[in-house]
């Protein structure tokens, strides 16, 4: 155990505390582990019980944009405010997400764009990489069981060839800020020989090569046992009130009168965070962008994730079934499911398929992604040295969490983190 030993100048801790039992808190746990740190995972309900769980699973450098773009001026704020947009924002707005949203306008700019594209060129395939590494064993204990598929390809499908320019124009701004994208033009005609289920109306698509996808819950459920599996501890239904630095420890107060302390506690609370991290200098708001899905069984089962940009559906094959997931919802995240943005993705989706009863839904969903108008996530230490935030993600919390928990466990253990940590800092200013 490497607990009070000194690291590059940081005292190593013998124990964390990781809040939040989503893909950020338990890949932190995981590469806490390979640093011979004891971890304790806590989480208001279980694992992958917020947004982790019925997302499309996607690990696709290509599609790992800000959110923020220049089309939302084009679109206009008419289409936010209808319920069966793609991106909805509810009339009833508080103080928090006003400034986000102002926010979010800024960063909507061209150049403010441009700038985000350029960090998320310079992510590229290192957060694949960390997949890589999680799923080997070591000396600390098993590696994760359930593993990443390649998508071999990762297909996008178009009504128009007008619809598929947009998309170019985002991979010509990869390649112009650093990165690159191999992909390949298909007709119509094309993509329904790979995909049957697809319907005459999709008139084009592009297939894309070197990305992957995951069984979000199976995979969720694979990293909670690796964590348990190399000695770590996972309590569920444990609602965190309230973190405490003591000066040489830091406690969380839960629910019921319960209190865990310990040497360093690692804030991964999802769209929760903007109020338990505040008190330590974060001031950047993390606002729930919320997504909803649903699964649904088609008659010729596709075999490749499909997303469909101008739309905003986003598909992934889960075995058995497909899971249909799409929309962002600026609003609390503790909003009850509203079946009209079900019904939304329903309708944008049935243009495109064919085979499938759209009645016969099951496991309808909705997660509360964690959104900064930067676009930017929050990873590292926060005012204190005892406390560090990892969160913020927007729609790719999955793709970047193993990512963030090596960012984090680094920081926290002394090791040299990976670089592109620096456009992270939790305690920059902003909206």
């Amino acid at each position: 155990m490497l607990g009070g030993w000194i690291v590059a100048g940081v005292t190593v801790p013998d124990h964390v505390v990781v809040v939040g039992a989503g893909f950020v808190g338990l890949s932190t746990a995981w590469y806490l582990q390979e640093a011979g740190v004891k971890v304790t995972v806590v989480d208001r309900g279980g694992v992958a019980a917020g947004s982790s769980w019925g997302n499309a699973g996607w690990l696709t450098p290509a599609l790992t944009l800000p959110i923020a773009e220049p089309a939302i001026f084009k679109n206009g704020l008419k289409m936010m405010l209808d319920p069966a947009s793609p991106l909805y924002i509810p009339l009833k707005a508080d103080a928090k997400l006003l400034r986000f949203l102002i926010g979010f306008a800024w960063h909507s700019t061209p150049r403010k764009w441009e700038e985000a594209m350029r960090v998320y060129s310079e992510i590229g395939a290192t957060g694949l990489d960390a997949f890589d590494e999680i799923a080997q064993a070591t000396t600390a204990g098993p590696g994760v069981q359930e593993l990443t598929k390649p998508a071999d390809p990762f297909l996008t499908g178009f009504t128009s060839l007008k619809d598929r320019d947009g998309l170019l124009h985002e991979f010509e701004m990869i390649e112009k800020t650093g990165g690159e994208v191999d992909y390949e033009l298909l007709t119509g005609d094309e993509l329904r020989g790979i995909e049957p289920t697809l319907s005459n109306k999709v008139a084009a698509g592009v297939a894309i090569k070197n990305q992957r996808y995951l069984n979000p819950p199976k995979f969720m459920e694979s990293l909670a046992e690796s964590v348990v599996a190399r000695g770590g501890d996972i309590i569920g239904n444990f609602n965190v009130t309230d973190v405490r630095d003591n000066g040489k420890s830091v406690t969380i107060i839960g629910s019921e009168g319960r209190s865990i302390t310990a040497d360093h506690v690692v804030l991964a609370t999802g769209a929760w965070m903007t109020d338990m991290a505040n008190k330590f200098g974060v001031n950047v708001v993390v606002q729930a962008g919320r997504g909803y899905s649903f699964t649904v069984e088609p008659e010729d089962m596709p075999t490749h994730p499909i997303y469909f940009p101008a739309q905003r559906v986003a598909c992934t094959p889960l075995g058995d079934r497909f899971r249909i997931a799409g929309t962002m919802e600026f609003r609390d995240v503790n909003h009850k499911l509203e079946p009209k943005r079900i019904e939304a993705i329903v309708a944008a989706a049935t243009p495109v398929y064919k085979g499938i009863n759209w009645e016969n839904r099951k496991e309808e969903w909705v997660g509360g992604r964690p959104c900064t108008a930067d676009g930017m996530p929050l990873v590292g230490q926060t005012g204190s040295a005892r406390v560090s935030v990892g969160g913020g993600h927007g729609m790719w919390g999955v793709a970047l969490g193993p990512l963030t928990g090596k960012i984090l466990a680094a920081q926290i253990t002394g090791q040299q983190a990976p670089s592109i940590a620096r456009h992270f800092n939790p305690l920059r200013k902003g909206f």
